[in-house]
């Protein structure tokens, strides 16, 4: 039952995200920014948990759950540390994703090369 709703859920913020694009002609950018944002707003009031636990994956894959990852490591610190751990409570759970994408993207600068 968890992989049907992982593909009910994961599709889901898919096709809106699709529908999203083409209805208002943003591009991908835009798109990223909006549904990190909507992770973040899920995540205060602790949706984006419950749907984690639902979909597994489908809720977890998602740009969604980076905003999602943003937002709950910050809260966490912070209430370890005070309010200083809203800014450094960031990069405790995102940290290894950032840098495997920063990684990925220089390797992919270096194999392939741009159209001229």
């Amino acid at each position: 039952m968890v992989y049907f709703y992982a593909f009910l859920i994961g599709g889901f913020i898919c096709a809106l995200a699709e529908l999203i694009k083409d209805l208002f002609k943003l591009t991908t950018g835009h798109m990223t920014v909006l549904f990190v944002c909507l992770g973040t707003l899920l995540d205060s009031f602790d949706f984006y948990d419950r749907l984690a636990k639902l979909a597994g994956a489908g809720a977890t894959l998602p740009i969604t759950s980076f905003g999602h990852s943003l937002v709950h490591a910050s809260l966490e610190k912070a209430n370890e540390i005070g309010y200083l751990g809203i800014f450094t409570g960031v990069y405790g759970k995102t940290a290894g994703g950032i840098a495997f994408t920063m990684l990925i993207a220089i390797l992919f600068a270096l194999v392939f090369r741009p159209k001229k």
